[in-house]
């Protein structure tokens, strides 16, 4: 039973139908077997949810939740390193393409890196100083379709070029979605050896979207502006606007996080139905 108050951060009915068939089956409903988990599931994510969306610390988490924060640490933790995270974006990118009426899986994608400031919790192993952008910390390498969702994503300490980056990104997509044939990219992942390194090695066409020479100050640019709506949808859940990880998978597993939220909302929200639709149009003209 849900408690009285509930967080913005937190699931409603329809979210929640979406993810639990998306999660790992409890210990005891498995052969190996197991005793029965003593939290609810439901109360779980949305204990995780409300870290990520609100930026607390773990020891933090509101005793209204009823659960100790190890216990929720140890499912976040557990989760991010055995891919569940993954699947379930997967999943729910596949639904959010398919209610479009496009193809499940995304073909053509756009790349690009996000350097954040690290707090003093990140330690100097895991993180580089970005000459380019001034700041200390870590790189967010991000690649999402063609409607700005999570398809994959690679953390690491800023010092770390693109180029560099990208070879261990797009090798590790390519052996799950070997369907994606064309990257579009900034001028930082250009270069004739990293682009034909690419084109031969995963027959992936890596496609430089340039900044226009006489362009001064911000500016829209074509495919790349989808990719930085992304980076901005990240940093709305709070504790993405800076890296306070102390493992890169866990930095990983927050942005995973705040896309789960935004995909599971879009999915929850009420389709118009096409005669209301058209209804409505009259009435405007």
């Amino acid at each position: 039973m849900l408690p009285a108050y509930r967080y913005p951060s937190d699931t409603n009915d329809r979210e929640w139908e979406l993810l639990q068939p998306l999660l790992p089956r409890p210990a005891c409903q498995t052969p190996k077997g197991g005793a029965p988990e003593k939290w609810p599931r439901r109360r779980i994510v949305d204990a995780i949810r409300y870290i990520t969306d609100n930026g607390a610390k773990w020891r933090a988490l509101p005793a209204d939740f009823g659960i100790p924060w190890r216990t929720v640490f140890g499912y976040f933790s557990r989760w991010a390193k055995a891919g569940v995270l993954q699947h379930i974006l997967d999943q729910l990118r596949r639904r959010i393409r398919l209610r479009s009426r496009r193809c499940p899986w995304p073909v053509r994608v756009i790349i690009d890196a996000q350097s954040v400031k690290g707090a003093e919790t990140v330690s100097q192993a895991t993180r580089g100083w970005d000459q380019n952008k001034m700041i200390n910390g870590r790189k967010r390498h991000l690649i999402v379709d063609q409607d700005g969702l999570l398809v994959d994503l690679l953390v690491t300490p800023a010092s770390v070029q693109e180029r560099e980056a990208a070879r261990t990104l797009l090798t590790r997509l390519h052996a799950r979605h070997p369907e994606i044939v064309l990257v579009w990219a900034d001028n930082a992942y250009g270069g004739e050896e990293f682009t034909d390194w690419a084109q031969r090695s995963l027959g992936i066409t890596l496609k430089v979207v340039p900044r226009p020479k006489d362009a001064e100050g911000f500016i829209v640019l074509p495919k790349r502006w989808v990719v930085e709506r992304s980076n901005s949808w990240t940093m709305r859940a709070r504790r993405n606007a800076r890296d306070y990880e102390r493992l890169m998978s866990h930095a990983e597993a927050h942005i995973q996080w705040a896309f789960v939220t935004l995909m599971t909302r879009r999915l929850a929200r009420k389709q118009p139905q096409p005669e209301a639709v058209t209804a409505t149009l009259a009435a405007a003209a």
